[in-house]
């Protein structure tokens, strides 16, 4: 019984070591298969995005279907309400967020003139401090300036790669569409496709996924956007400068839980700090009641209870994203551990019944 114990543990090891050493071969051959992977990477990011959009207005067309509303109908009042409603957002909103963003790439001197003033400032403040902590210091500057040089680098990339798929994304709302009016079609063809023996268990295992990820996923979008949309409206109000894209940006980083909050109010602080002690007490004041209605009235249930993960495994599983794949990384986290969660439960079910 020892040897076998023992035999077993050999093949485990043994199989370990061997993927590890395929994951190598894999990585150092990637001049060959990268730029193969980013060309199919174009083809399916819109179909990605476009199952994603059908995912989460699919269950709103059932709703209003089962009311007594035909559903072909309640497919064209959907994707028009949807897209309309991007759309004129889009139409109305963009030429603020370009104006804003000129003006604040204008200003990023006088930014930046204002950082190495408070930089020397501090060097002076501190100028009488051991050298261990001093270089410390030193470090958390240089460290800063890498975090943000990145994260502008990162948007300038992000705004070029949106502006050279134009096309590309023209394409979703038609392949929405489709998806839409498709969809029952769709699922009786991938139910006679798969085998018969997979047919009952992957059904309940897409349900139970389904059950774990698609509340999590739709709530979530529905708090960043009423979130980007009240952030705007306090920061109009306070007259902040660049109130649209640093209300869009609380908005949209707050679909990283728990450390969402700090990057979307950073900018936001940055920008109150240029201009008065008193415009920063004022812009801190309306984060602190965004984060009070998104953490007490928008969304006490969506990250860790509607879940049922313990916070801890969360947090975990946000800093393992994050060193794996930076910012996509933090934003995957939670789903792939909602879908992790599922297939793990499933397993154990099914082996407890056999």
């Amino acid at each position: 019984m020892k040897k076998e114990w023992n035999f077993n543990w050999v093949i485990y090891l043994t199989t370990l070591l061997l993927v590890f050493l395929c994951i190598y071969v894999f990585l150092k051959l990637s001049p060959v298969w990268k730029p193969i992977l980013d060309v199919i990477a174009v083809l399916l990011v819109p179909f990605l995005i476009a199952s994603l959009i059908t995912y989460l207005l699919h269950p709103i067309i059932e709703k209003i279907h089962k009311e007594g509303l035909p559903r072909s109908i309640a497919v064209l009042l959907i994707y028009l309400l949807f897209f309309g409603g991007t759309g004129f957002a889009i139409f109305k909103g963009l030429p603020h967020i370009v104006k804003q963003s000129q003006e604040l790439m204008e200003n990023v001197p006088v930014f930046m003139k204002m950082y190495r003033e408070a930089v020397h400032y501090i060097y002076d403040y501190t100028s009488n401090f051991p050298p261990a902590l001093q270089e410390k210091v030193d470090q958390a500057f240089r460290d800063t300036e890498d975090a943000v040089n990145n994260t502008l680098s990162l948007a300038i990339e992000l705004a070029k790669k949106l502006l050279s798929s134009f096309f590309v994304i023209m394409i979703i709302p038609f392949i929405v569409f489709y998806l839409l009016k498709d969809f029952e079609t769709l699922k009786k063809t991938l139910w006679k496709i798969m085998p018969v023996k997979w047919r009952d268990p992957g059904k309940e295992l897409v349900l139970r996924i389904d059950e774990s990820l698609g509340n999590y996923i739709r709530g979530q979008f529905f708090v960043i956007t009423v979130l980007g949309i009240l952030a705007v409206i306090g920061f109009w109000l306070i007259k902040l400068p660049y109130a649209i894209l640093l209300g869009i940006i609380v908005g949209v980083t707050d679909i990283i839980p728990y450390f969402g909050p700090f990057l979307g109010a950073a900018p936001a602080l940055l920008i109150a700090s240029t201009v008065s002690v008193k415009m920063t007490i004022i812009t801190l004041v309306v984060i602190l009641v965004l984060q009070f209605i998104e953490s007490n009235i928008l969304s006490p249930y969506i990250v860790g209870r509607s879940l049922h993960i313990h916070p801890v495994i969360i947090i975990f599983g946000l800093l393992a994203g994050g060193e794996i794949a930076g910012i996509i990384g933090l934003i995957l986290a939670v789903p792939v551990l909602a879908i992790l969660k599922a297939l793990i439960l499933y397993k154990n079910e099914r082996e407890a019944k056999h």
